[in-house]
């Protein structure tokens, strides 16, 4: 009898402390792939394929789904309260910028949020007029002559464009003109337009401009120079401490089981592969296509969050 008891109690013990929603052969239910932003960004070309790549592995649908508003906020919030076990995030580096700009999230990322794995990393890319500064140096050399005169476009105050010229500003001593567009293909509008002084965004909507001469690049945010743009060096190459890929994670919700990660992770690994179909079609726009656990994207958002707060309280950003 006293066995049975301690049996009985060792077995109710373990019940408890295994996560409430570590259900036998998860999924049991449709799987919701969540993206905070509208449709037709970077994120879609990833988060559409593992739709179709996923959902014959896994045994259920996997359900792609676009909640967009405040910055991301909506959909981030929409993932980091969710109980069911089966809701994940797919979000761009904007994850640990937030907190920095919006005092009320409605979710701790650290928290609310578990880290499945890195997505994607792309560089933005600085570009200028065909007639302008030759260089990164004949750029900087330019803004610290007529401080306040050189402008640059963003997609939007606190995005990732406005935040990473923001970094520059504060890395290399200049001061620029800041003007937000409503997105990214406005900024080259003006760019080409003479509105601007400074184009930066996305490589890939930037890459027919450069390839047919209208614009030159003139520095790359990533620790390590694009393979599609070989000759344009890494800002951090005469910055030093400069680096601001843009990347998206995937994510899960809180009460997510540690099975249902594995899982993912295990369906997703193929793909990291350099000749997939996946990663072929990412290197094609200028992205890499990561796949490599949780590990690194906990780590990403570590250093990520605590930066992005240094950066926009010295620039003094506030969101409208």
């Amino acid at each position: 009898m006293t066995m049975t008891r301690r049996a009985v109690a060792a077995a109710i013990g373990a019940a408890f402390a295994t996560p409430a929603l570590a259900q036998p052969g998860w999924p049991t239910r449709p799987v919701r792939l969540i993206s905070p932003f509208a449709p037709g960004g970077p994120q879609d070309v990833p988060a559409r394929y593992f739709v179709d790549y996923l959902t014959p592995r896994l045994g259920q649908p996997v359900v792609y789904d676009s909640r967009a508003g405040a910055g991301g906020q909506v959909g981030m919030q929409h993932v980091a309260t969710a109980t069911d076990g089966h809701s994940f995030l797919i979000t761009s580096n904007s994850v640990a910028t937030l907190p920095a700009l919006r005092r009320e999230l409605g979710f701790d990322p650290f928290t609310d949020l578990l880290p499945v794995t890195m997505v994607t990393e792309a560089p933005l890319v600085y570009c200028v007029r065909a007639n302008g500064p030759a260089d990164l140096a004949a750029y900087v050399a330019r803004a610290k002559e007529a401080p306040g005169r050189v402008s640059v476009g963003s997609s939007g105050i606190g995005s990732a464009t406005h935040l990473a010229s923001a970094f520059l500003m504060q890395k290399a001593g200049i001061e620029l003109l800041h003007v937000p567009y409503r997105g990214a293909g406005l900024i080259m509008t003006a760019l080409l337009g003479g509105e601007i002084d400074t184009f930066v965004g996305d490589l890939s909507l930037a890459l027919e401009h450069i390839r047919a001469g209208t614009i030159r690049p003139i520095g790359v945010t990533t620790a390590t120079r694009a393979p599609l743009l070989p000759q344009t060096p890494a800002i951090g190459e005469s910055i030093p401490g400069y680096a601001v890929p843009f990347w998206f994670g995937l994510f899960a919700a809180r009460q997510t089981a540690p099975d249902a990660i594995r899982r993912l992770n295990t369906e997703l690994a193929p793909l990291a592969a350099p000749d997939s179909e996946l990663s072929r079609r990412m290197a094609d726009r200028g992205s890499k296509l990561l796949l490599d656990g949780p590990a690194p994207l906990a780590a990403r958002l570590a250093a990520e969050v605590p930066q992005w707060r240094q950066v926009v309280q010295a620039a003094g950003i506030t969101m409208e």
